[in-house]
């Protein structure tokens, strides 16, 4: 899976968009935001946002929330939680 991304002077944004079943309509948008060098290579803590419209349906907003945490497991954590390992967020 790849991600559409931006960088801006140092500061990298990695953004989903979440659409919904028929593919055309963006539900909301999950993104992950760039929290500085010190932070990024020596702790494993990420900063994400979600964002939806304000009339959205509860139970979708929790799927956005449960995606959140499945695109921050599956792409941005480090497997076994290995010490050994000296990767920098997803790279």
């Amino acid at each position: 899976m790849s991600f559409p991304w931006t960088c801006y002077l140092s500061v990298i944004v990695i953004y989903v968009q979440v659409l919904s079943t028929d593919g055309a309509t963006q539900v909301g948008k999950i993104s992950k935001q760039w929290s500085g060098m010190v932070k990024e290579m020596f702790t494993d803590a990420d900063n994400f946002g979600i964002t939806f419209p304000m009339d959205l349906d509860v139970n979708m907003k929790a799927v956005m929330l449960g995606a959140c945490f499945l695109i921050d497991f599956m792409f941005f954590e480090k497997s076994g939680n290995k010490d050994d390992q000296r990767g920098v967020g997803m790279f």
